[in-house]
């Protein structure tokens, strides 16, 4: 029954099907006429003494019948034939055991026609979200933080003097459509007392392929295509930069790794230095998005420095895509201790304006009791979700159970992507206004 997906909406393929059809049958005609109407009489002569002998007497309906058999079977093998064709040619370009070709064709197709989603952010959080997305659609921009300045990230970053490339390489492995053993390798850390201690195989990639193609842009771009990545990885700005933050105490940290150790009560942050341009590729896109995400993530340290990057707050508050904000579970020790959900709204509004956010996406699942006792040990609680702030903030709500089944302090891409395409589509088909609070399952 796979042939059938052939003739599925959105393929393709009909059209140029139903072409191949129309020139046989000029064909058909056009030898017809070179050899004389007289060898088309005798086949029609003897499908007629077929049915007379068949029936015992000349009847339409048979004839017809045989006709349209005729009709299905040279169908059939104008399918297979095409199927053949396609494949002969294109086989040397697909991996061993890819799977039917229809299938992946399908596929290719359904994600080409997905909503065009930007996601703003960076962290863990933001390549567990682009795990899940990529299985929606290929339309995916994930807009990175360029602030980070630890690990192997930060010494590339003042050795190179490049934009740590460590958020980067998690977003294009996250959306790579490749082969295990390559994303092993991107992932791989060298180990050991060597000056390649700590760094890892996909961020000495993208440092060298950023020398030999002159700038970072570029640099994914390319590497895009070794990993055969779903979408596009930007950084929100080519520009060095540090994040500060200024404290409740009136003290200022410097780094965005030294932030969570100061255990202090964050008042905003700010780059350094102040202006710095973003990508124009990243504003295209937030200005051409169908639905605009942020996080999930480290609130201050990953989803607030883009934020920060001259003209995407900008971008961001004038594009008519819907905005959604994806809570953490929990609160981060150091960041975000004792925050609930209204209060990380009224931290990116506070930094990117009123008209950032539309709507905020909340776990609704309640964690066991077990679970919530280990991150109180850290630090750490769950995000209580205070529904009248958020109202009073003009931000709508959706409430859903996007936590992980191994691991219920995370998110699921699965769940996260799920409720985002309810949310891009309900709130395009009217199911969802503005301002609304709705509870999804």
């Amino acid at each position: 029954m796979h042939l059938l997906k052939w003739l599925y909406p959105g393929m393709k393929f009909k059209r140029w099907l139903l072409l191949f059809a129309a020139g046989v049958m000029l064909v058909s005609l056009g030898l017809a006429l070179i050899f004389n109407y007289e060898y088309l009489d005798y086949i029609e002569e003897a499908i007629f003494r077929f049915v007379y002998n068949w029936r015992g007497s000349y009847d339409y309906t048979a004839t017809a019948l045989a006709g349209t058999l005729i009709v299905l079977l040279g169908v059939g093998i104008m399918l297979f034939a095409t199927r053949r064709v396609i494949r002969s040619l294109i086989t040397v370009l697909l991996p061993e055991d890819s799977g039917r070709l229809v299938d992946l064709i399908y596929e290719k197709r359904k994600l080409e026609s997905g909503p065009n989603i930007v996601v703003i952010g960076g962290g863990h959080g933001l390549s567990v979200l682009l795990r899940g997305l990529k299985q929606a659609t290929s339309n995916v921009t994930a807009v990175v933080t360029v602030a980070d300045d630890g690990g192997s990230s930060g010494r590339l970053r003042e050795e190179l003097g490049i934009i740590p490339p460590g958020d980067l390489r998690n977003c294009l492995v996250a959306l790579a459509d490749t082969e295990p053993l390559m994303e092993k390798l991107f992932q791989y850390r060298f180990s050991g007392t060597s000056e390649l201690a700590g760094h890892s195989f996909g961020n000495l990639f993208i440092a060298a392929m950023n020398e030999v193609t002159g700038d970072m842009e570029t640099a994914l771009r390319e590497s895009s295509k070794v990993l055969a990545v779903k979408g596009r990885v930007l950084p929100a700005s080519n520009a060095r930069v540090r994040l500060d933050a200024y404290m409740d105490d009136g003290t200022v940290v410097e780094g965005e790794s030294h932030i969570p150790e100061a255990h202090k009560r964050i008042e905003h942050v700010q780059l350094y230095p102040e202006h710095v341009e973003a990508v124009d590729s990243a504003l295209e896109a937030i200005e051409n998005a169908d639905a605009v995400i942020l996080g999930p993530g480290s609130l201050y340290t990953s989803v607030m420095p883009n934020l920060l990057v001259d003209g995407i707050a900008d971008a961001l508050r004038k594009s008519r895509a819907l905005k959604i904000y994806i809570c953490n579970v929990m609160t981060q020790p150091g960041e975000t201790d004792d925050y609930t959900a209204s209060m990380h709204v009224k931290a990116i509004l506070s930094h990117a304006g009123k008209g950032a956010v539309d709507y905020v996406l909340v776990n609704s699942a309640k964690l066991a009791d077990e679970q919530i006792q280990v991150y109180s040990a850290q630090g750490s609680k769950p995000v209580h979700v205070d529904r009248d702030e958020l109202n009073r903030l003009g931000v709508g709500f959706v409430q859903a159970d996007i936590t992980s089944e191994t691991d219920a302090g995370h998110h699921d891409p699965a769940k996260l992507t799920k409720n985002i395409m309810k949310m891009i589509y309900g709130l395009s088909s009217g199911e969802i206004r503005h301002g609304d609070k709705k509870k999804t399952k």
